[in-house]
């Protein structure tokens, strides 16, 4: 492209008295060129993720194809900048304009490569395009934002990023870092035919001239979601995701909102039943209760749930307590998981709501329910850096009196990449459930992160010689540990351990089904339990904890609109699921996975699908209302 863009206009020997031809020629070069570097990148994407994305020629020649309005929208951004330089050019004659466009494009070619190299670094683990993710983490705990990295991926990382935008920012320099030796003879008018040139990459930017502006849902084409995301530019996503997030009153508009709330109002009435089909499964009404979260662990490590024999003692657990069969992890990330378990918030496809601290502030949650209701006491252990996404400020809106992270642990318990091993938070937390007073029932929250990437502990478990393997079984004996040595503890109190993965994780790998990437194992164990080993097959989330655990303690949970109680086998139970710009539901024999931002249904399964479908983007609708309403 850039030898193309030297014959047009030779750099040494500019068209004789032609200034403004050789810069209009030079605009189109430079926009043409970046649509091209895009392409060239989907290519490199598509060779990458070939396996994972299992396509045919003709599949991947369809991505390209379909990504190339997004392509030239973002090089349109790319060229506008450079493009008024150029109409400045034909007025000023300024031989300083030249070093202004190479800083210009070079600026632009280092985020050009770095959002490259970002998008396919972290597709592998998330499996969806570069969003606005990532920028919550860095702004939150930039330390945390890189602990999944291992010291050789950040090396190359950094190095591939250099290479690749010294490699855009030559071709660039060389089409548009360009100065006319004379000036047009009628400079002004030259000057603005050029900006008015300049200007018509609006219609790039926007997408057309049709009614809807460029969006996510123009690359979408195929049932194969990871096509879908072949054909999605990772840059022009960023951008969108991080300019629609907080927009949750105009975001999936499926519906008026009359009719939304009439089809979620049905779906909600089938998932209720009344208190005499309820399960009485606890034996005391105000038992001592752990709610343990386990990080990345999913129903694939349980063999009880069809999965290996990983976790084998949450596995001992499930078997010597109720064990819900049918439960699946709401979001695909920790910060929209623990709205989810601790407030019975859904996770949204569009972003985290713990990015909107006046939202949290205003959801219910099971801490400060039981503190004002019962009069529990209230505390939250996590080896890690509390203000990482937010978290703190959820911590505090949902009333925990106390709450124990890294800095709260000598620096030599500090080792592991996201701060203390597990180990040693559930050895503070059984500290401290000794020495506790009698008198006042307990609410404890335990928040694990060894058996997060990088996946470095301190021990070897169960034989495993895979390193993610073995961080699953370290966690998995550290959480059986605790909750045999508590159970030991004498007591005039009942204890009660509810146990829950905040998602699925990393194992095993690339998992292309949506369902069986969310199903989670969910266990109820401890004396106050009054039912010998139970199974419950009921289908639900996360959010289902809430109404499950404060409907059998007798406590109100009208307020958690979207927890239902496990224990009440309503024959319209449902799960809802999402990740990044997708969203599933499930009932007991139906199932829908939905391309939200294309507004297509990618999956069916079940004769009822079709209506399931519609009920779940009305139950999206509606969930984005309320969410706007906080």
């Amino acid at each position: 492209m850039a030898n193309f863009a030297e014959k047009m206009t030779n750099q040494n020997n500019p068209i004789p008295g032609r200034p403004f031809l050789a810069a209009v020629l030079r605009l189109a070069g430079l926009w043409v060129y970046f649509i091209a570097v895009w392409e060239v990148l989907r290519l490199l994407f598509v060779g990458l993720y070939s396996g994972m994305i299992g396509g045919r020629t003709s599949d991947y020649a369809a991505a390209m194809s379909h990504g190339l309005a997004m392509d030239a929208c973002v090089a349109g951004y790319l060229t506008a900048v450079p493009g008024f330089l150029l109409a400045a050019a034909m007025f000023v004659g300024n031989r300083h304009l030249r070093t202004v466009m190479k800083v210009v494009l070079g600026v632009e070619a280092a985020l050009c490569g770095l959002v490259a190299v970002a998008d396919m670094a972290l597709y592998s683990h998330w499996g969806f395009r570069l969003d606005s993710t990532p920028l919550f983490y860095l702004t939150s705990s930039p330390r945390l934002a890189f602990a999944s990295a291992t010291a050789a991926e950040l090396i190359g990382g950094v190095a591939a990023v250099c290479v690749l935008s010294a490699a855009i920012w030559y071709g660039a320099c060389r089409i548009a870092a360009w100065q006319p030796r004379q000036l047009p003879r009628r400079r002004a008018a030259s000057a603005a035919a050029m900006t008015l040139f300049t200007a018509l990459l609006f219609v790039p930017i926007r997408g057309g001239f049709t009614v809807s502006t460029m969006n996510p849902s123009r690359a979408y084409f195929s049932v194969n979601q990871r096509l879908n995301h072949a054909a999605i530019n990772p840059a022009f996503n960023l951008l969108y995701s991080a300019t629609h997030a907080d927009n949750y009153s105009g975001t999936y508009r499926f519906y008026t909102d009359a009719e939304a709330s009439r089809l979620a109002a049905a779906l909600e009435a089938g998932a209720v039943c009344g208190d005499s089909l309820r399960l009485n499964w606890l034996g005391e009404t105000r038992p001592d209760i752990y709610l343990i979260i386990m990080e990345s662990f999913s129903a694939h490590l349980l063999p009880s749930l069809g999965g290996e024999p990983i976790a084998v003692r949450l596995d001992s657990l499930a078997a010597g307590g109720l064990s819900f069969t049918s439960i699946y992890a709401s979001g695909f990330r920790t910060d929209r998981a623990l709205p989810a378990i601790l407030n019975g918030v859904p996770a949204q496809p569009s972003g985290s709501l713990l990015k909107y601290v006046d939202k949290i502030e205003a959801l219910p949650a099971i801490a400060s329910t039981l503190a004002d209701s019962a009069g529990y006491s209230t505390a939250y252990y996590y080896g890690g850096d509390v203000n990482f996404t937010n978290m703190k400020a959820l911590l505090v809106s949902s009333g925990y009196d106390e709450i124990i992270c890294d800095r709260d642990f000598p620096l030599l318990q500090r080792t592991g990449k996201w701060g203390v091993h597990d180990g040693d938070v559930f050895d503070r937390a059984y500290a401290d459930a000794s020495a506790a007073e009698a008198s006042q029932p307990r609410f404890v929250t335990i928040q694990t992160s060894s058996s997060h990437e990088p996946f470095e502990v301190p021990a070897r478990v169960g034989g495993h010689t895979d390193d993610r393997l073995n961080a699953f079984a370290y966690a998995d004996s550290c959480m059986e540990a605790f909750v045999r040595r508590v159970m030991a503890l004498p007591s005039s109190r009942s204890r009660l351990f509810v146990i829950v993965p905040d998602h699925y994780g990393v194992y095993p790998e690339n998992l292309d089904d949506m369902s069986a990437r969310h199903h989670v194992p969910l266990v109820f164990y401890g004396d106050a339990v009054a039912l010998p080993a139970t199974t419950v097959n009921t289908v639900g989330t996360q959010s289902d904890i809430a109404a499950t655990l404060l409907g059998a303690m007798g406590i109100d949970a009208s307020a958690f609109l979207y927890s239902h109680d496990l224990a009440a086998e309503a024959p319209g139970a449902y799960a809802y699921f999402c990740e990044p710009g997708q969203a599933g539901m499930l009932t007991a024999s139906d199932t829908v996975y939905i391309s939200v931002d294309a507004d297509a249904v990618n999956y069916r399964g079940g004769a009822g699908a079709d209506s399931l479908a519609v009920e779940a983007k009305a139950y999206l609708q509606v969930l984005y209302n309320r969410l706007s309403e906080l």
